[in-house]
């Protein structure tokens, strides 16, 4: 049996969030993210801990980007690769053995990587 998670919407910014990114509260503050109670001086910032901070937003972001550039790299080389790439007497060659290698360790590196994403990913988090 398949339960689907209670997702309420902001009443500002009309976007789904779970119900711990929610103020708690009766009127102004009823469904309102945390994002937008401290824009809206509903909430001061200390008394929101689940609110994300821009640096955490940005390091988190970041940590995302470096998780998986490699699968970025790999879905975007073959297309490029198949229409451009062949006509190149010698890059194509280089290009081609740089894909395969990539293609062949975008896992492995994904698999042992996972246990320092997590840890970071867990410091990162409120």
């Amino acid at each position: 049996m398949v339960r689907l998670k209670f997702m309420p919407t902001c009443r500002i910014c009309t976007q789904n969030y779970p119900l711990d990114q929610f103020v708690s509260g009766n009127g102004p503050r009823y469904q309102v993210c945390v994002r937008c109670a401290v824009d809206n001086d509903l909430v001061d910032r200390e008394d929101a801990p689940q609110l994300y901070s821009d640096d955490i937003v940005k390091a988190r972001t970041s940590l995302f980007a470096r998780r998986y550039r490699m699968w970025i790299f790999v879905l975007l080389g073959w297309p490029l690769y198949l229409t451009l790439g062949r006509g190149i007497e010698l890059w194509s060659s280089v290009f081609l053995v740089v894909l395969v290698i990539c293609t062949l360790a975008a896992p492995v590196m994904h698999f042992l990587g996972s246990v320092r994403f997590n840890a970071e990913l867990a410091k990162l988090s409120p």
